[in-house]
């Protein structure tokens, strides 16, 4: 890739160390009547577009994801067993909302309730895991606190295993698209369930209520749907695609009819109006810096890691890439020091800054040489 291929301008500015990635919001591009939502490319982790996607909001049913996702952990690390049993509790057997239908003193293995929670939403199912595994609710979801944090999942806030209103029960919905994302990677032998379309128990079959499975959507595998008065209808999808994958989060539509018509349209457009561009290869030379009194006048800089953006289709020709950097940069440099910022704009909208590092070393000038630049500086008026 050439150096400039990109309209790559060097600044000597005071150094920017932040790293910072917003995607486009609510725009006239791509517009949504949802209230929350991400796009998510499960591969790179990017994020294609988003609306209120960092503010905290009421889950619903989409909280089983993280119950699942404690249980998966356990059984994991062998803590716990598909054939585990656990006894369904009354307080369990009363829950109101989504029911797998169990019923009081009744023995149920791990894998059943796990269906029941994924494929049915079983409320109930959800309270005999968590009992079961934790002793209570409450103790569960210090459990699923714990690995919010373990995941870096800031704005999650759990007090119970269902999604039940509380006040102070919050994701976001930035945040659950990492849990999914963490969900279909390191648990992919226990995500098929999220694929099932049905599950049948105490002869009564419920369908999986996944929108993308209803409108037969291609390549749709998850993840989970939620409702409440307060948070309205919301859903945690992913699909596969010619080899790419999406992940979406919506939520506060209207209706039912809303979610599944949005759902889609939202999914077709992750696949078909956005990408994700790669700009540089990891250890990729993306440009060079000035350097001061080295015995090298420049130096190259290149990146540690893949440097890559998502964005909508339209926004490309808008894209543009500044290098950054406090200089000309002091000898002596040794490989691997951070001295400038790839600085990637859209639409002059800064969306994400890149460290770069130097490329090699460059040794300082000797005493004499540094004297003799010094004196050819003062002849040049610099």
């Amino acid at each position: 890739m050439q150096k400039n291929i990109f309209g790559i301008i060097v600044f000597a500015v005071m150094l920017i160390v932040s790293t910072v990635s917003q995607a486009q919001t609510d725009t006239g591009y791509f517009h949504t009547p949802a209230k929350y939502l991400i796009v998510m490319d499960a591969q790179s982790g990017e994020i294609l577009f988003e609306k209120n996607a960092r503010v905290p909001m009421a889950p619903a049913s989409m909280t089983k994801i993280m119950t699942a996702s404690v249980v998966f952990d356990r059984l994991k690390s062998g803590a716990l067993s598909m054939d585990d049993e656990f006894i369904v509790s009354e307080k369990a057997w009363r829950k109101g909302g989504s029911s797998m239908y169990l019923e009081p003193k009744m023995k149920v293995s791990v894998r059943d309730l796990l269906h029941g929670v994924i494929v049915q939403s079983g409320n109930d199912a959800c309270i005999v895991l968590a009992e079961g595994i934790a002793g209570s609710e409450d103790a569960f979801a210090l459990m699923m606190n714990e690995q919010a944090q373990k995941l870096g999942l800031e704005s999650a806030h759990f007090k119970n295993s269902t999604g039940w209103p509380d006040p102070e029960h919050n994701i976001s919905a930035h945040d659950l698209a990492i849990l999914a994302r963490h969900t279909i990677v390191t648990y992919p032998e226990y995500y098929k369930i999220y694929g099932e379309t049905s599950f049948s128990w105490n002869n009564i079959t419920q369908p999986n209520r996944n929108p993308l499975f209803l409108a037969g959507f291609p390549g749709a595998d998850g993840l989970k749907t939620g409702h409440t008065e307060i948070s309205k209808y919301g859903f945690v999808g992913s699909a596969v695609q010619n080899g790419e994958r999406r992940i979406i989060v919506v939520n506060g539509l209207e209706s039912k009819a809303e979610r599944k018509s949005e759902s889609v349209r939202i999914m077709r457009s992750a696949f078909g109006e956005f990408k994700v561009y790669h700009l540089f290869k990891q250890n990729e030379h993306a440009g060079d810096a000035a350097v001061f009194m080295g015995k090298a006048e420049t130096v190259e800089l290149v990146t540690k890691e893949r440097v890559q953006i998502g964005m909508h289709k339209t926004l490309r020709p808008d894209m543009n890439v500044k290098i950054i950097y406090q200089g000309p940069v002091p000898a002596p440099i040794t490989k691997g020091d951070h001295i400038a910022d790839m600085v990637i704009y859209i639409d002059e909208t800064e969306k994400k800054t890149v460290p770069l590092y130097a490329g090699a070393d460059v040794k300082q000038k000797s005493l004499l040489g540094r004297l003799a630049a010094s004196l050819v500086r003062k002849i040049r008026g610099d």
